[in-house]
């Protein structure tokens, strides 16, 4: 099995339980709108907590600045390099080029949300992630999609510009979904919520993320007891058959 991560940054769980593509999956998924992130709830701590299944406080990176480790902690791409995987990414905000190691990576497409627009490059990374899973079959891809979280800090969380950005990610998330091979299981997930215009607080808002997952032997139609943005890394680790790494504070959520 191969599997690709989805992330929709900023997305909030009742932005998500509003779109028509989510209520459809949930019919098929192992699901949860009521996982957890990290405290800061900030995209590249949190992104950093995803691929490397600890707290901040471990991976050290507390800013949108990555810190490099003090005691490094292998993170996902890595742990797939070292079995012979694979590994692509696909994003539009250029500081989650560190969330790879150099040499953990196959293949790697961004396109600045920061300069192009995050709605326009919501499109061209789903158009590459698109075309390189279709012809070339990764074990492992990411795709983030950063749309929503602009439209949340420039206008407001739950916002209609808001609203509007998280059905455009949806539609992107369609599309490949539409195309994807069948050896793939997905994770639909965020970073973190947001309230206001802001994030980064340990309010509800800001801590609690959606997490779908879907593939073949995956039971559908499940809610999820309890689910971290720590469990996505071993959880893929799991699916493709590979052993997590130790320090992982993670669990697989199969």
């Amino acid at each position: 099995m191969k599997a690709i991560v989805i992330l929709v940054d900023g997305m909030r769980p009742d932005a998500a339980a509003q779109m028509e593509e989510a209520k459809k999956l949930m019919e098929r998924s192992s699901f949860t709108l009521k996982a957890r992130t990290v405290m800061p709830s900030v995209t590249l701590p949190c992104h950093m907590s995803l691929f490397h299944s600890v707290d901040p406080a471990r991976h050290g990176t507390t800013t949108n600045t990555y810190a490099p480790q003090v005691r490094p902690i292998r993170g996902l791409c890595e742990v797939l390099s070292g079995a012979k995987k694979q590994c692509a990414f696909f994003y539009n905000w250029e500081e989650l080029r560190d969330l790879a190691r150099p040499g953990s990576l196959t293949f790697s497409y961004f396109a600045s949300g920061g300069t192009l627009s995050y709605q326009k490059t919501n499109q061209m990374v789903t158009d590459a992630a698109v075309r390189h899973l279709c012809e070339n079959r990764p074990d492992f891809a990411f795709l983030y999609l950063g749309y929503s979280d602009a439209a949340g800090h420039d206008h407001g969380w739950m916002s209609e510009p808001y609203m509007e950005a998280v059905k455009e990610s949806w539609d992107c998330i369609h599309q490949v979904l539409s195309s994807l091979p069948e050896e793939y299981a997905v994770i639909i997930t965020a970073d973190h919520g947001g309230h206001d215009r802001s994030h980064g607080s340990d309010c509800l808002e800001d801590m609690t993320i959606p997490l779908f997952l879907f593939g073949k032997g995956i039971p559908g139609n499940k809610e999820l007891s309890h689910a971290d943005i720590r469990d996505i890394a071993p959880t893929v680790t799991a699916l493709l058959g590979v052993e997590p790494d130790p320090e992982w504070e993670g669990e697989n959520l199969l």
